[in-house]
C-alpha cells in the first residue's frame, strides 16, 4: 500500500487549502448571519453561491466522482485527503465543492444505474450544482438499520408506479432547490428478503408528497432539513424506475459504500480542526498560575488525540486503497471498521476540545458544539455502530 500524494493531489491540496483559508473560514460567520437575516433557515444564502463559483473557477468541483465522464476522475485514495480538508468546515466546504451528501451518493447511483434520460434530467443539473436531491429510505415505524424491514410500497398501475409510505431523516428535502427524491420501497413483499425493494425517482413537487416537519440534530436544525415525509398515492411514470425492480437493496449498498467512507474522511478533518482549536486554547489560557498546556491532564488529551487521529486516518486510507483495488465489496470489512472508528475519534477529540474551552466550548462562539452534534450523528447515519461491528464480528468468526 502506497499512501503518498500524487502530483495532482498535491496541486489540488494546495489549491483547496488556499480556498479554505481565503474564502471558506471567513464565510462561516457570514453564512450564519445571512441565514438569520433571511428568516429562512433551509434556504441557501448568497455567500454559498459565491463559494461555489469560486470553487468552480479553481476546478475544485465534483472531486468525489472517480468516473472521469462525470467527475474529477480521482481515485478514492486521491480524494481522501481532499475530503478530509473539507471536513474542517463540514457545513460549508463540501457543498461549495458540490461534494455534499446526500447529493454525492445520489449522483453516484444515477451515474451507475440511471438511464440516459434520467441522467440528462437529474444527474446533469446535480453535477452542475443547479439543483439538490434527497434520499428517502429510513422509516420511523421500523428499525431501518435493517433495510429489509421497510414497509413503504411501490405498486405498479399500468404505466405508473403508485408510491405510499412514511419516511423520516430525508435529508435535504426542505431546501427549495431540492427537485428529486430517490425513494426506496417494496414492490414484491413475497420475494426473497433482499429482492423485495425497489427505487424510483420522485419529483419533489409530485402530488401526494407531504413534508411534515424538519428534525433537529441534537438541537441543531441547519443545512437543508432532515425531514419527516408522507407519500400518499404518489404517482410517477414507470420510466422513473431506477435500475431494476427488486434491485433497490443492491443499489442502496452500492450507494452506501462510498458514502460511508466520504463521511469518515470528513470526520478526520473535523477532528483535526478541533485538535487545532484545542492546542491554541491550552497554549493561551492560564489557570492556577500556568498555561493549561503545562497541565499533565491536558498533555494527555493532546497525545491521545494525535494518536487516535493518526490511527483513524491510516484506516481511512487503507479502506480507500482497497476500494480502488478490490472494489467496495472487497473493502466492506474496512469500510465497516472505519465507519465505527472515525466518528468515535471525532467525538473523542471534539469532546476534549470542548472541555479545554470550558463553558465557551458549548456556545456558538466556537464551532465545537455544532461539530460534536454532527460527529455524534455519524454514529447512526449510514448504519449504526452496532450493525457495522456485527458485520465485522461475523467476518472474523467465519475466518
Amino acid at each position: 500500500m502506497e499512501f503518498g500524494y500524487s502530483a495532482r493531489v498535491e496541486e489540488l491540496r494546495a489549491e483547496l487549502l488556499d480556498f479554505m483559508d481565503r474564502h471558506v473560514y471567513p464565510a462561516e460567520a457570514v453564512y450564519r448571519e445571512q441565514v438569520e437575516a433571511s428568516g429562512e433557515r433551509h434556504h441557501s444564502p448568497p455567500i454559498m453561491e459565491e463559494l461555489k463559483a469560486e470553487a468552480r473557477r479553481r476546478r475544485l468541483w465534483n472531486l468525489f466522482l472517480p468516473d472521469p465522464r462525470w467527475g474529477a476522475g480521482l481515485t478514492n485514495l486521491e480524494y481522501a485527503p481532499l475530503a478530509e480538508i473539507t471536513g474542517r468546515s463540514s457545513f460549508l466546504a463540501p457543498e461549495a465543492l458540490n461534494c455534499q451528501a446526500p447529493d454525492t451518493g445520489n449522483m453516484e447511483i444515477l451515474a451507475q444505474f440511471g438511464t440516459p434520460e434520467q441522467q440528462e434530467r437529474w444527474l446533469r443539473p446535480l453535477l452542475d450544482g443547479e439543483i439538490r436531491s434527497c434520499f428517502s429510505m429510513t422509516e420511523p415505524e421500523v428499525a431501518s438499520s435493517d433495510a429489509t424491514n421497510i414497509r413503504s410500497r411501490i405498486v405498479r398501475d399500468g404505466d405508473e408506479y403508485v408510491v405510499n409510505g412514511h419516511k423520516w431523516w430525508t435529508s435535504g428535502i426542505a431546501d427549495p432547490r431540492c427537485k428529486v427524491i430517490i425513494f426506496m420501497g417494496k414492490t414484491d413483499p413475497d420475494a426473497e428478503s433482499h429482492r423485495q425493494q425497489t427505487m424510483v425517482l420522485v419529483p419533489v413537487d409530485t402530488p401526494g408528497v407531504r413534508v411534515v416537519r424538519s428534525l433537529s440534530v441534537l438541537g441543531y436544525d441547519e443545512g437543508h432539513g432532515h425531514c419527516e415525509v408522507y407519500y400518499e398515492d404518489v404517482r410517477v411514470p414507470v420510466s422513473n424506475l431506477l435500475g431494476a425492480e427488486g434491485g433497490g437493496f443492491a443499489i442502496a449498498q452500492a450507494r452506501l459504500g462510498p458514502g460511508r467512507i466520504h463521511h469518515c474522511m470528513r470526520a478526520i478533518g473535523m477532528a483535526e480542526r478541533a485538535f487545532d482549536l484545542m492546542r491554541e486554547r491550552v497554549r493561551t489560557r492560564v489557570a492556577f498560575g500556568r498555561p493549561l498546556a503545562d497541565q499533565g491532564v491536558i498533555q494527555d488529551w493532546i497525545a491521545e488525540s494525535r494518536i487516535e487521529i493518526e490511527q483513524a486516518r491510516l484506516l481511512v486510507l487503507k479502506a480507500a486503497w482497497l476500494m480502488d483495488t478490490a472494489g467496495a465489496r472487497g473493502a466492506r470489512v474496512e469500510i465497516s471498521a472505519i465507519k465505527v472508528a472515525a466518528p468515535r475519534v471525532a467525538c473523542n477529540v471534539i469532546d476534549r476540545a470542548i472541555q479545554a474551552h470550558g463553558a465557551g466550548g458549548m456556545s456558538g462562539d466556537f464551532p465545537l458544539a455544532q461539530m460534536y452534534a454532527w460527529a455524534r450523528a455519524l454514529r447512526l447515519a449510514d448504519g449504526p455502530d452496532e450493525v457495522h461491528k456485527m458485520a465485522l464480528a461475523r467476518r472474523e468468526l467465519a475466518g
